[in-house]
């Protein structure tokens, strides 16, 4: 028995549409959801990550820890009234900033009156740097990332 050709166009446009409504154009950067959770799918890229995490160990590991965790007290000022190292994890801070700021802040450092992070800016390339980031985005919940994303690549 044949179908009718229309039949088959509808039920085509269907499955198109239902994948699409999961799914998003990886090609342009953008990421896939869960349908069992909701929440985005990360697309970091693995090498990335391990040269992000090489560029971590041997630059940031000294004043964010072995895991981006920082210091308990980071939002306290110490004796001379600077920020310690915030953590770079889920705890708290670095995923409430976009990609941009990020990369402006281990490229210019923080201003001298409000913490000590140092400029990067001629010391780690361009690439490091992203690599860094992609690192610290791989260290955040799938809850977080997820948050993150919403707030900060989709506007």
């Amino acid at each position: 028995m044949r179908m009718p050709h229309f039949l088959i166009y509808a039920a085509a446009m269907v499955l198109i549409g239902c994948g699409n409504f999961y799914s998003t154009d990886l090609a342009l950067g953008q990421h896939q959801i869960d349908p069992k959770t909701g929440l985005i799918i990360r697309n970091l890229d693995d090498a990335q990550i391990v040269r992000g995490e090489a560029v971590y160990a041997t630059h940031c590991v000294g004043c964010h820890g072995p895991n981006g965790e920082a210091t308990p007290h980071w939002r306290k000022p110490n004796s001379e009234g600077k920020y310690p190292p915030p953590p770079l994890d889920s705890s708290a801070h670095a995923w409430h900033h976009s990609t941009d700021v990020l990369k402006k802040t281990i490229l210019k450092g923080t201003p001298p009156e409000i913490g000590s992070m140092p400029a990067w800016e001629g010391i780690l390339t361009e690439q490091q740097v992203d690599d860094v980031i992609v690192w610290i985005k791989s260290l955040w919940s799938d809850e977080i990332y997820d948050i993150w994303y919403k707030n900060f690549e989709t506007k």
